[in-house]
């Protein structure tokens, strides 16, 4: 019910996510991310554990094998699926066999994407594609437009009603944390939070925020 992405802007090193449901509130418990380390969705019958200790693992281990180790705690397995992204690019995925057609996920080389319950393929080849079109605009805006691709591509069979898009730099806290709860049209809002986050009086403000390393202020 569910189509997401996450991906590492091979520029700044930047890693993010962002999804899309037909229920509410989809930024509560599918996207997860780590600066440094990496990006998670976890979805379908979702188990927020499986990007906990798949997070937890990139720290010493390659995605792959992080993936798998998450996986084996998971006795519902063939419920989840889950798409990740490490701070060197490395992407990996899973889709169990019982998650709810169509359902599937495409890797490429910093991006992974995937859904389920929807209309079709095209959903997914439609978004990896988008995204990995033109990446100039930065991260941010490459997430919104794969997610918007998967949208006008059918999405979610039973439409959508909540969005959300994290993006993670070199701070501990997100330089983007944008969710659309519940609405009719959470693409558009999500588009123009989006916006509101990049320009403006809060671009100004966040600017002002404290960074490890570079901040001289006493503690």
């Amino acid at each position: 019910m569910t189509f997401s992405i996450v991906a590492r802007d091979p520029t700044t090193g930047a890693l993010g996510v962002a999804t899309a449901t037909a229920g509410p509130m989809v930024g509560a418990l599918v996207p997860h991310g780590k600066g440094g380390v990496g990006a998670v969705a976890t979805q379908a019958m979702t188990n927020p554990y499986l990007a906990v200790d798949t997070l937890a693992a990139l720290a010493d281990q390659p995605v792959d094998t992080a993936l798998k180790a998450a996986l084996s705690r998971d006795p519902d397995a063939s419920l989840r699926q889950i798409v990740v992204v490490d701070a060197d690019g490395a992407v990996d995925g899973w889709t169990g066999g019982d998650c709810v057609p169509y359902a599937g996920h495409l890797t490429a080389p910093d991006v992974a994407v995937a859904g389920n319950m929807l209309v079709g393929p095209k959903v997914l080849e439609d978004m990896l594609a988008a995204f990995c079109a033109d990446q100039s605009a930065g991260l941010g805006q490459g997430l919104l437009r794969a997610l918007m691709a998967g949208a006008a591509a059918g999405g979610d069979s039973r439409g959508i009603g909540s969005t959300a898009l994290r993006v993670f730099g070199a701070e501990a806290y997100p330089d983007l944390d944008l969710r659309v709860d519940v609405s009719d049209t959470p693409m558009a809002r999500l588009s123009q939070l989006l916006a509101e986050a990049t320009s403006g009086a809060y671009a100004d403000f966040f600017a002002t925020l404290p960074r490890r390393g570079t901040d001289t202020a006493a503690d």
